[in-house]
């Protein structure tokens, strides 16, 4: 089965990522307005609980942290997606980097940019327009995150969540 790891933001700042997605995101209907920790990785009932562990013991490890938003941004050249672009704390790093270590599954196909994705998979002339006017627009959002979900994937693709770990908490 896939497995990912996700920071799921507040009403508010899925709500103003919504209001693009449904228009630009094919994959709006698959996974709410989230924040990739981890990239999926597939992994068996056995492989879990050793993975579920660490994650707990990740999370208590963790204080939260602030998360901003104030502008877009995107992967071109490389494809046409565009994000609100989430400012690199170093709490957020260094969360990034400890989902990859210990027991946790440890490839890295890309380096780690902390965003929302919401547009991708548009032609080059949607992309220009898309692009062009939401650059010009700033972002006041903020919030402090308190947890991370690891998800996994459905038969037909959505992704659910199986369990939250909570910053702080020690759960055994």
């Amino acid at each position: 089965m896939r497995y990912g790891i996700a920071i799921f933001p507040e009403k508010k700042i899925q709500d103003t990522a919504n209001s693009y997605r449904k228009r630009y995101d094919p994959h709006y209907a698959l996974i709410p307005p989230h924040i990739t920790l981890k990239e999926p990785f597939e992994a068996n009932e056995d492989d879990l609980k050793p993975i579920v562990r660490e994650l707990r013991k990740v999370a208590a490890e963790t204080t939260p942290f602030p998360l901003q938003i104030h502008k877009v941004s995107s992967f071109s050249p490389v494809t046409n997606t565009i994000y609100l672009k989430v400012e690199p704390v170093d709490e957020l790093l260094k969360l990034n980097e400890r989902l990859h270590t210990g027991e946790l599954p440890q490839e890295k196909t890309y380096s780690f940019v902390p965003h929302i994705t919401i547009a991708q998979k548009l032609s080059h002339d949607e992309y220009s327009d898309v692009f062009g006017s939401l650059k010009m627009q700033s972002f006041n959002l903020e919030q402090t995150v308190d947890r991370f979900q690891l998800m996994y994937q459905l038969e037909n693709g959505a992704w659910t969540v199986y369990e939250t770990f909570t910053f702080g908490e020690e759960k055994n």
